[in-house]
């Protein structure tokens, strides 16, 4: 018998549920420009318009807001480079409770700042020595607290579907979609969604070149562990892919493709200056692929997720600097 799927499509639209009136419905933009780049027909979900900026918080809360009253009132804890940071820390004041993030000391000064902002008390660690997994369940542990994982839990794979729901719902059919991938939750909840709306559709992942450890774990048909990967991308820069998520993708992913630090920087420059919209590395590595022509052979429409823009103005002018 077949094993049953951490996630299903009636999850992702549980999740749709619980987060409507709470989470924002995106725009999906278009432009004539960037189809006649990708000489094809594109929907760019926005979810940089999302609450905290990222996609990060469709998963955050559909996950917190599923704890009992109990684990509420006790609070609850979170490990993140930033996104899902700010995320947690909005659900958990959005539904009555407290969060602690833990977060690497060189974690983007915009992001720690919303992640403060919203009310969350922050510990630090560094990224590229320390296991930051053992160290959030540590913390969650000591303080009694419910830990919200960044990507592996289904409540918060079920909650970042939602994006890919929503995308398909306004534009019918797609014959392919680009997600970035980091610890793969987004591409698969993605996947699970778009797969049962479309069973034909080809879900395609995006890594940074130097953090393709979920395209050599496809490959391989087992997790690998690559060292901490220094790349712009600081929300994809991960050493090895979820349990659950990775168990998704192996079933649902089509294919993983990777770009440069400098396709990523072309990318976020298209957006801005053809698309006047704002995203952050992680956020543009979709687009990148597609501007850079890594999807073969090319559908007639693509659907592109671009997760996030929580980039601040003195990084945004260095990356796009001449």
């Amino acid at each position: 018998m077949a094993a049953v799927p951490p996630v299903s499509f009636d999850d992702v639209r549980g999740a749709a549920a619980r987060l409507r009136g709470t989470a924002h419905r995106t725009p999906v933009l278009t432009s004539r420009t960037l189809d006649e780049r990708a000489g094809a027909e594109v929907f760019v979900k926005c979810e940089n318009f999302q609450r905290v900026g990222a996609f990060k918080f469709r998963g955050a809360y559909n996950a917190v807001a599923q704890l009992t009253p109990e684990q509420l009132a006790r609070g609850v804890a979170a490990y993140s480079s930033g996104n899902h940071a700010q995320a947690t820390a909005l659900a958990a004041r959005e539904l009555g409770t407290t969060a602690v993030i833990l977060m690497p000391e060189d974690a983007p000064r915009s992001k720690r700042e919303a992640t403060a902002g919203y009310g969350a008390e922050i510990v630090t660690y560094d990224r590229y020595t320390e296991d930051r997994t053992a160290l959030g369940e540590a913390l969650a542990r000591d303080r009694g607290l419910a830990l919200i994982p960044p990507y592996d839990h289904p409540h918060v794979i079920a909650g970042q579907g939602t994006a890919a729901l929503e995308l398909l719902e306004d534009t019918g059919e797609l014959d392919a979609l680009l997600v970035p991938v980091g610890g793969g939750g987004l591409i698969a909840g993605s996947a699970t969604a778009a797969k049962a709306l479309h069973p034909g559709v080809r879900v395609i992942g995006v890594e940074p070149e130097a953090g393709d450890d979920t395209r050599r774990s496809l490959a391989r048909g087992e997790r690998v562990v690559i060292p901490v990967p220094r790349t712009i991308a600081d929300g994809q820069a991960l050493a090895t892919p979820g349990e659950l998520t990775f168990a998704l993708n192996r079933r649902l992913v089509d294919d993983v493709v990777v770009v440069s630090d400098e396709e990523i920087v072309d990318a976020m420059r298209f957006a801005f200056e053809r698309l006047k919209i704002v995203l952050e590395p992680s956020g543009a590595s979709a687009l990148a692929a597609l501007l850079a022509h890594r999807v073969t052979p090319r559908p007639r429409r693509i659907g592109v997720i671009a997760s996030g823009g929580n980039v601040d103005t003195t990084r945004f002018a260095e990356l796009l600097g001449d």
